[in-house]
């Protein structure tokens, strides 16, 4: 035998080793599959409604073919009937019955019915629902059910290997497996509400895993699965789960009282960039911008005022905007805490009782014109705001934007707008806007607060020379 043959079966044996030493290395989820999916359950619905379309056809899909290429001779009576739905997962968090999963799940259900990998169908009960974290509580009649183990997602950290089981596009106990991907992401609802603060990863989530449970390598839950990010409607690699910490909190109250009581503050908030940074003399963008501060809120009685920024609340450091509604949230109702922020390039604490947050009310405001028209060397021409338009919008004043060139379109104001402070000065009427520019520092950036739709916010205007 040669030597390089002995030196080339010498690097193929090592090649082999480090080969199976790798794999070594990689997680085994058998166990963890075998030992948790009966506690994992297919979650479907019944919505009782009146249609034409064929009694049980299996998605909106095959009954838009069935009306397009296979017409009904002559009219049809519309009669109703029940249509079941494969929505989603759960699973089982206690043996007499209780299960968790999405809202969206089973959200205007008429019945509820649960599968169980033995293939056992049994109708569920809602407990209750909470919309603004998307997470319901089912009961079904049973005893001695298989159920999961808890876990901490506040020890999960980002690189972690996770585990999904669930249902997508309604293929029973489908097994996804990847990595955590980040942790506090913000994803606001339609109605700018952020109260979850989610866990991203890279499994494989579809249509059907919704509600499912999310496992480390220890077997334990520590997330539900909940949305995807895509362009498609399938999955594109980004997931987010709800955390397990907050939903038991949730779980809990759902399970007492049927519904979820929050902290609330009563402010509305952005996120603080670089430009706003400088211009609020903080030396790094970080905390949370207040814009507005509802009156009769626990915020208006702290003396909070717009253009604070909080950096702190109850020990807690705010570095996003996004930050502050998670920790307000999970405050009891009624507790007293520390609120810490910058004001005029200041450092305070203020003492703050946190409120309970009422249910949801949308609001519909509008804008009206009156009086006369002003210029400004900083690039606007404003009008006066009709009383009624300030009173729907809930301010004491402002100027409504008619016009906008120059540094303000820079700053990224529009026509419509509605400013109500600048330079961290009351804007009420024509009056002080034209006080409050003629007093503007040249050569600098000063915040501008408007009012655009329904939401404020602060904007970084640069004054010329």
């Amino acid at each position: 035998m040669t030597a390089a043959w002995t030196i080339r079966a010498a690097v193929l044996t090592l090649g082999l080793l480090a080969g199976s030493a790798a794999a070594r290395e990689l997680p085994d989820f058998t166990r963890l599959v075998a030992s948790n999916a009966p506690a994992v359950v297919n979650i479907s619905t019944v919505q009782h409604s009146e249609s034409r379309s064929r009694q049980g056809s299996p998605s909106d899909e095959l009954e838009e073919f069935f009306r397009r290429f296979f017409p009904p001779e002559g009219e049809v009576p519309r009669m109703p009937y029940a249509r079941p739905r494969s929505l989603g997962s759960g699973f089982v968090i206690e043996e007499n019955g209780y299960i968790l999963t999405n809202n969206h799940v089973v959200e205007d259900a008429d019945e509820i019915v649960v599968r169980f990998n033995d293939r056992r169908e049994l109708l569920a009960e809602l407990v209750g629902a909470d919309p603004r974290s998307d997470l319901a509580v089912l009961k079904v009649e049973a005893d001695d059910l298989p159920t999961v183990r808890l876990g901490r997602s506040e020890s999960l950290e980002v690189g972690e290997w996770v585990l999904a089981i669930g249902s997508p596009f309604g293929f029973d106990y489908s097994v996804t497996a990847g990595i955590v991907s980040a942790k506090g992401r913000s994803l606001p609802t339609e109605h700018n509400e952020n109260y979850v603060p989610f866990i991203q990863t890279d499994v494989a989530i579809n249509p059907g895993n919704s509600g499912g449970p999310l496992f480390n390598l220890d077997g334990e839950v520590v997330g539900i699965n909940s949305q995807i990010y895509s362009n498609s409607g399938g999955f594109m690699g980004v997931s987010f789960a709800i955390p397990i910490d907050v939903a038991m909190e949730v779980v809990e109250q759902l399970k007492a009282s049927g519904r979820v009581s929050r902290g609330w503050l009563g402010v509305v908030i952005q996120e603080v960039n670089r430009d706003l940074a400088e211009t609020f003399g903080l030396d790094r963008p970080h905390g949370a911008l207040v814009t507005r501060v509802l009156e009769e809120s626990p915020a208006e009685a702290a003396g909070l005022e717009p253009g604070d920024i909080i950096i702190r609340f109850d020990g807690h450091a705010i570095e996003f905007s996004s930050d502050l509604p998670h920790v307000v949230g999970r405050t009891t109702v009624g507790e007293e805490t520390d609120l810490r922020v910058v004001r005029n390039g200041r450092e305070m604490t203020l003492a703050v009782t946190v409120g309970e947050l009422a249910e949801r009310e949308d609001q519909q405001l509008g804008f009206a014109r009156s009086g006369e028209s002003s210029s400004s060397r900083v690039g606007l021409r404003v009008e006066a705001l009709a009383e009624a338009a300030a009173e729907r919008l809930g301010i004491s004043g402002g100027v409504r934007v008619v016009e906008v060139d120059g540094p303000a379109a820079k700053a990224g104001i529009t026509r419509g707008d509605v400013i109500t402070r600048l330079n961290n000065r009351e804007i009420l009427d024509l009056g002080s806007f034209r006080q409050v520019v003629e007093d503007l520092p040249a050569g600098r950036s000063v915040p501008v607060l408007i009012i655009r739709g329904e939401a404020p916010r602060f904007l970084a205007l640069r004054v010329p020379e």
